[in-house]
């Protein structure tokens, strides 16, 4: 009997041993797909063309010059690093994202240093949001009491925001912009040691840094209003319009942007005419098709339907993906991702810059005790700390993003019908109704449990209009469904998100890290 009891455990370990070797192989396996498959292939230095020129070596690579590798560049710049940023097109981006950059992010874009960069591009401040829905409007303003006088937030052309802060990076004497595309990460022993890109003449080159940072960014069907005025000046303006919600916001002093949602996976081609039909038919009826499905007509005044109607006749229609995405790190030493190659959520609140520039401010802050970034092992493992640091801010805008986006979606359930309606009354109640919320989506305060707390309020709020004067069977069934549509809509995204991130961070080990020794 000892015997077999002593071969069973010998056996069991053995068994064990092999389950976990096989564990964490595949545990391997995982972490070093890292970057995304949006890179085109990860070779290592034995698998380089011949011809491959090595280039002078950098502390920091940058890949992409968007919003937050420009941005970045700028920073780690400031603080002494050695940046190389490769980019694939240097000249002006033409865009139709990164419009927005809401008060928190404006604040952060200060604590950078670069709120210069919105100067000179005629960018417009923005002070609150207008909201429509069936022929009524409310006007949210930001909660600006508390902050310096020119704090606010700011709309413009991307590209144009884009090029000043290039131009800012390029003062720099230790920072070097090149126009180049990158082809794969270089590779060795599962540790990223740089990139191989060609250059705008067709040269391949090799960069190598002790630390990679890759900025894709991402790439609603969009159009400009020309000469025309919004309802309510320095305002970004909502319509709760069916079948999902439509956002305007001014550009220039001239422009106005106009986003429309196109649920569904199939967009409307725009070659054949079909996107222009569907924009006429069923966003802007013409005035003497105009029914109960008009959205313009019935909430704007006739200067802004002219305006949409001038626009779709251009054939300036422009489509953009429209993805979410929550952050799911894979640290691999060497490298680190960085604003749309990380993490997306819906663009309806305009949170994406305010997102990608809180991140910049804690991983400068992560950086800067560091002399040495060689060790490429030790460094990996303190930067798993930028992705617990950075949940609470993001994953509140990320949430409220996709929560508000379903909320305002038109459909034909009684519960999410109610739930839109109880949102639109809430937020129209003012002081700390709507002073709340709108303090959540501008990014100045974005704490996770206020999301929650509000989320649910509004919830509540929608079962006390149900209920009274006189409460009945159906309206209480009705309030219930209304409760559980609520949870259906925040929970799953929280939980992408990651629950104990957000709201425990404190219990992640990441959190309590401390900087390395400063010859690591």
């Amino acid at each position: 009997m000892v015997y077999q009891y002593l071969v069973g455990g010998i056996l069991a370990s053995l068994l064990g041993l092999v389950w976990l070797f096989r564990r964490i192989q595949n545990q391997t396996r995982f972490s070093s797909k890292n970057i995304h498959q949006e890179k085109s292939s990860i070779s290592s230095d034995n698998d380089l063309p011949h011809d491959s020129k090595i280039s002078e070596s950098a502390d920091i690579i940058i890949v992409g010059a968007g919003v937050a590798g420009s941005a970045l560049a700028y920073t780690l710049g400031k603080d002494g690093r050695r940046v190389r940023v490769i980019e694939r097109d240097l000249t002006e981006p033409d865009r139709i994202v990164g419009e927005l950059l809401q008060p928190g992010g404006y604040l952060k874009l200060m604590e950078l240093g670069l709120e210069d960069c919105v100067e000179k591009i005629d960018a417009q401040q923005i002070y609150g949001y207008a909201l429509f829905k069936d022929g009524k409007s409310t006007k949210l303003a930001y909660p600006l009491q508390h902050v310096e006088s020119d704090v606010a937030g700011r709309s413009f052309h991307n590209g144009r925001f884009i090029q000043r802060m290039r131009e800012k990076a390029s003062t720099l004497p230790n920072v070097k912009l090149e126009q180049g595309t990158v082809t794969s990460l270089i590779t060795e022993k599962g540790t990223v040691k740089g990139v191989q890109y060609k250059t705008k003449n067709g040269e391949e080159l090799v960069a190598k840094a002790p630390l990679t940072i890759v900025d894709i960014p991402s790439c609603f069907v969009a159009l400009i209003l020309e000469n025309c005025k919004l309802p309510y000046a320095n305002h970004g303006h909502v319509i709760l319009a069916d079948p999902s919600p439509i956002l305007l916001y001014p550009i220039s002093s001239t422009e106005v942007r106009c986003l429309v949602d196109i649920p569904g996976q199939k967009v409307p081609s725009i070659s054949n005419g079909e996107m222009s039909h569907l924009l006429k038919s069923a966003v802007a009826p013409q005035h003497g098709l105009a029914d109960e499905g008009s959205v313009l007509l019935s909430l704007m005044p006739s200067e802004l339907y002219d305006a949409f109607i001038s626009a779709i006749e251009k054939g300036n229609i422009r489509t953009m993906p429209n993805r979410s995405m929550p952050a799911a790190p894979y640290p691999t030493p060497g490298a680190l991702l960085l604003g749309d190659a990380f993490n997306m959520r819906h663009p309806l609140t305009g949170g994406g810059m305010t997102v990608a520039l809180s991140d910049i401010v804690v991983l400068r802050d992560l950086l800067r005790p560091l002399h040495n970034l060689n060790d490429a092992s030790s460094l990996c493992k303190y930067l798993e700390s930028f992705y617990t640091l950075r949940k609470p801010t993001a994953s509140t805008i990320n949430t409220l993003a996709g929560a508000l986006y379903k909320v305002f979606s038109g459909s034909s359930d009684p519960a999410s019908r109610e739930m839109r309606q109880a949102c639109f009354d809430y937020l129209s109640l003012g002081g700390v109704f709507s002073n709340g919320p709108i303090a959540l989506l501008s990014g100045l305060n974005p704490r996770p449990l206020k999301l929650i707390l509000h989320f649910f309020a509004v919830a509540i709020y929608g079962i006390g209009r149900l209920l009274l004067p006189f409460p009945s069977f159906k309206r209480l069934l009705l309030g219930a469904r209304l409760i559980s549509g609520a949870s259906s809509i925040i929970f799953p995204i929280l939980k992408a998100e990651g629950v104990r991130q957000v709201f425990f961070p404190v219990t992640i080990p990441a959190y309590h890290r401390a900087p390395p020794p400063v010859n690591i």
